[in-house]
């Protein structure tokens, strides 16, 4: 869930007025002197944040002059933004810090897009104070020729651009101490890179090299190297003579051997070979505690390599294993073997092509457009779109597809769908099971286009020659068709499901104990919709009822009709052969063919309920709110067997209670959730209109949206009590005991609906008790609970956004205090640099594991859980800011680190500000006496 923070936020209220009186001060044009707060000037969250530092420059402030600090949005003009940053040497003379990074916007998908930054002006070579310089996620296909000309530099950050190699120059910066380029394409490095003697953390991760040069072993201050996911197979022995190396992280590569002599490395504190191809290791690094070696296989005979004589030698097929910022890669005649990072692998045999082609990829997120589902099938995963469309190969590629295991097995299959000529077909599937929970499925894909995993019920097949045929179903013994001859011209496919309803749900719709049905039938043909001559169908009759026991009158056949989609009683319209097990009857067209044995005379509304009673999935609606955050609201539609344990999960981060009653669906089923009037929700969400938010349900995939709501209303006033959870289900004397303290209190609430969006939502959750079957509109409302807002001074004052979190203050009144929205902020800017700041705040890096597993598909979800873990852990012990400023230093991101200081700074000024207002000597700065606490009150708002 994206909560947009515009920079750390100060203690109180007054640095938030002074930026958005410097924010003011500039939309009003000359002749106004801007606000800037203190030596920041942080314009990358603003709208137009170029033309305002045009204007600053313009104006010549001298405060600006004091400025060591400046971001910019990558996502600005990239003209604009070369001629605004053209002026950044000639105004910001004392510049320490520049930071012009993309990721800031988001696709419909949710993923971070990149900025426009493709160069910088060679004049900002001439920053002589410059340290820091964070470029990521831009378009940098080739570094901008001043940096390496920045001889003050000490921390340079590329991650996430395009970059395939780096320039010999960039070993001529001698101050340099962290350099990051990660998830770029990096095939390469210089030889200048050794004589960066000053680097303490090399991180090139996510790239795709082969080799290292010898001389990375003259990187004599190097503390932390990270080389993970690369194509390495080797790695020089100069490696060895880093004397200074404390982490090594080497997974995720193709290496074959490691050098002799790691592990005499005096610091070395972790070496990281998870995942890679070693059979054999060193005895001393096989012992070491400090060593991961899962994934390799260890002790396994390699392959023989005897060949007998004269057989040709056949080139190893080259293996490429993609990040999840790459978007296509490249395919020859010599073939590859691929691995997608979302989860997709793909094999082009050689000779596949003869020209090189270039492929691209997406992993879409389902949609009922892209997603053709028959009425019993399941979603498993995801949709791969491959491109070029219709791309030709001269021999078929290999598709594995990672999915969901469906929770029943028995009578279905698992298949790969894809289309082609604008109809959806399923291909011949293989399973490969890699883990009790992780399979593949495994297909020859004939072209490109969508593809998905779909679970469906077991599907006989069969060509139809003019001469006739019979078709068995393979699942469900006595289910027969049988073909005639002449019942066709041409050769005819067809298609066979059977589908069965468990006993127990038909007595309960029924109502009768000696009701019975029996396997419903499902047959589909290409080609010509009827057949020349009647085609003859058995089906076995209903458990417990016999062709010599049975009354007639209770036996009926039904059809399913397609245009009306109602079930037809069509038993006196076709002639009924009844044997010993079996019903046979003749048909010319193909649908779904149902027996049904029982008293009830209207037959074919039963069969709708049953009929949706197969397809339906029984799920609960849950409505969480985050602990540190309650306005971070996380809606989640789940199977009922999952509701227990995904509660024991989140309960842990989140607040909230119980789930809603049961709700049923269909697959692919679109349903929304509604905030009452009052509450908004961020608008800038794609599935967001006018504060609804539209769901669509898939039994097997995430059904999970996270929306941050806001509200005008005055909470003091009207204080909320009691937990999230179904209404209904709140214990009796909890809600009565809340309003005995409140009578006029109110729960803003959240409600789950169906079919058109309503104009409002009803006041009074009792809307989702009345509900009656499925098609009912409303499925669940659930009440939720926003925190206070900061109290109002006088009823005309204007009750904004500026809500008060849950205390947790780090530091005291003279040092000065860290607020939960400060760590919130700190948290927005920290990135990819986490781990590292984690680990120098003394994390276990089994917990940066845990945390990183609980929150894969969200990074910014892994930074807030760690900091805000450690601050609770931290909150009210000395020295805890003191810990988190040295933390920032040490994983280089001093711009971050600065920043907090001046948030401190800001709160000792206005602790001796209240001092002194209260005429206290300055021997009295201690915080005891009622004066003193008083003044208190600001520093910590």
């Amino acid at each position: 869930m994206d909560a947009v923070v515009e920079g750390l936020e100060p203690q109180a209220a007054t640095a938030e007025d002074a930026a958005r009186d410097a924010t003011d001060a500039v939309d009003a044009g000359p002749g106004v002197t801007p606000l800037l707060a203190g030596n920041r000037l942080s314009l990358d969250l603003y709208p137009r944040g170029c033309h305002r530092l045009l204007h600053l420059c313009a104006q010549q402030p001298h405060q600006l002059l004091e400025v060591e600090f400046l971001q910019l949005s990558g996502h600005e003009d990239p003209q604009l933004l070369e001629a605004t940053l053209a002026q950044v040497p000639g105004s910001l003379l004392r510049l320490r810090s520049l930071v012009l990074k993309g990721g800031q916007r988001r696709d419909a998908g949710g993923a971070s897009l990149r900025g426009s930054l493709t160069t910088l002006p060679a004049g900002l070579s001439g920053l002589a104070c410059l340290a820091h310089l964070d470029l990521s996620f831009n378009n940098l296909e080739t570094l901008p020729a001043c940096v390496p000309q920045m001889r003050s530099l000490g921390a340079l950050l590329l991650s996430h651009n395009r970059l395939s190699e780096l320039p010999e120059a960039l070993g001529a910066l001698p101050a340099l101490t962290f350099l990051s380029v990660t998830h770029n394409r990096l095939q390469t490095l210089p030889t200048a890179l050794g004589a960066l003697t000053t680097l303490q953390r090399l991180d090139l991760s996510e790239n795709l090299l082969d080799t290292l040069p010898p001389e990375i072993g003259g990187l004599s201050s190097l503390a932390e190297l990270n080389l993970a996911s690369n194509r390495l197979q080797s790695l020089p022995a100069s490696l060895a003579g880093l004397r200074s190396l404390q982490l090594l992280v080497l997974h995720s590569n193709l290496l074959v051997s490691v050098p002799a002599g790691l592990d005499r490395l005096p610091l070395l504190t972790r070496l990281d070979l998870r995942d890679n191809q070693l059979r054999d290791v060193p005895p001393e690094l096989l012992d070491a505690p400090f060593v991961r070696l899962q994934g390799n296989p260890l002790g396994e005979a390699p392959p023989d390599p005897c060949s007998p004589p004269g057989t040709p030698v056949v080139r190893e097929m080259p293996r490429l294993f993609l990040t999840s910022d790459l978007d296509s890669f490249p395919v020859t005649s010599q073939g590859c073997s691929v691995t997608l990072a979302c989860g997709v692998r793909l094999q082009f045999p050689a000779g596949a092509t003869a020209t090189p082609v270039t492929i691209h990829y997406r992993l879409w997120l389902p949609e009922p457009r892209l997603v053709p589902l028959g009425p019993h099938d399941s979603l498993l995963s995801g949709v791969l779109e491959l491109q070029p469309h219709g791309v030709a190969f001269q021999q078929e590629v290999g598709l594995w597809l990672l999915f969901v295991p469906p929770r029943a097995r028995r009578c279905r299959e698992v298949v790969v769908r894809t289309l082609s000529d604008d109809s959806w077909s399923d291909l011949e599937t293989q399973l490969e099971e890699e883990a009790p929970k992780r399979l593949w499925a495994h297909c020859q894909v004939p072209h490109f286009s969508w593809f998905l995993v779909v679970s469906r019920p077991v599907s006989d097949t069969c060509l139809v020659p003019p001469e006739g045929t019979l078709l068995c179903s393979s699942g469900h013994p006595g289910v027969k068709v049988t073909f005639p001859p002449g019942a066709t011209e041409e050769p005819l496919h067809v298609c066979m499901q059977v589908v069965r309803m468990a006993s127990r749900e038909l007595r309960a719709l029924l109502g009768e104990p000696e009701g019975a049905v029996s396997p419903l039938l499902g047959l589909s043909q290409s080609g010509d919709p009827s057949f020349l001559r009647p085609v003859t169908v058995q089906l076995p009759l209903p458990p417990g009822v016999t062709g010599l026991s049975l009354d007639r009158s209770r036996l009926h056949l039904l059809y399913w009709a397609p245009p009306a989609a109602t079930w037809d009683d069509i038993t006196a319209q076709v002639a009924l052969e009844l044997t010993h097990l079996y019903a046979r009857f003749q048909v010319t067209h193909f649908s779904w063919y149902w027996l049904w044995y029982t008293t009830k005379t209207c037959v074919g509304g039963l069969a709708r309920k049953a009929w949706e009673r197969l397809r339906l999935h029984r799920v609960n609606l849950i409505a969480l709110q985050r602990r540190r955050d309650p306005e971070q609201v996380l809606l989640q539609c789940l199977p009922r067997n999952k509701v227990d344990a995904t509660l024991r999960r989140l309960l842990e981060r989140y607040r909230g209670p119980e789930a809603s009653d049961t709700v049923e669906m269909f697959e692919g089923e679109k349903f929304f959730a509604a905030f009452e009037r009052g509450i908004d929700v961020d608008a800038d969400r794609p599935d967001c209109v006018e504060g609804r938010v539209c769901f669509v349900f898939y039994s097997h995939l995430k059904n999970v949206k996270e929306v941050y709501v806001t509200t005008t209303l005055d909470r003091q006033a009207q204080a909320v009590r009691g937990q999230v959870g179904q209404w209904s289900r709140v214990p009796q004397d909890v809600w009565t005991a809340a309003r005995a303290l409140n009578p006029t209190s109110s729960h803003p609430k959240v409600s789950f609906y169906r079919g058109a969006v309503p104009e409002e939502v009803p006041e009074e959750a009792e809307a989702a008790r009345q509900r009656k079957g499925a098609d009912a509109l409303w499925m669940a409302t659930l009440p939720i609970k926003l925190p206070r807002l900061r109290g109002s001074e006088g009823p005309g004052q204007r009750l904004g956004a500026s809500l008060s979190l849950a205390p947790l203050n780090l530091g005291d009144a003279e040092t000065g205090f860290l607020t939960q929205s400060n760590l919130l902020s700190v948290a927005g800017r920290l990135g990819p640099d986490w781990p590292a700041v984690a680990l120098h705040l003394g994390l276990p890096y089994r917990e940066l594991q845990r945390i990183r597993h609980e929150f894969r598909d969200d990074l910014d979800g892994q930074i807030r859980h760690m900091l805000f873990s450690w601050a609770e852990r931290q909150a009210g012990q000395p020295g805890a800011v003191g810990l988190l400023v040295q933390a920032l230093e040490r994983s280089d991101r001093q711009d971050v680190a600065e920043e907090v200081r001046a948030v401190l700074e800001l709160g000792r000024r206005k602790y001796q500000d209240g001092i002194r207002r209260t005429s206290l000597a300055p021997g009295d700065l201690g915080p005891s006496g009622p004066s003193a606490s008083q003044s208190l009150e600001p520093a910590q708002a």
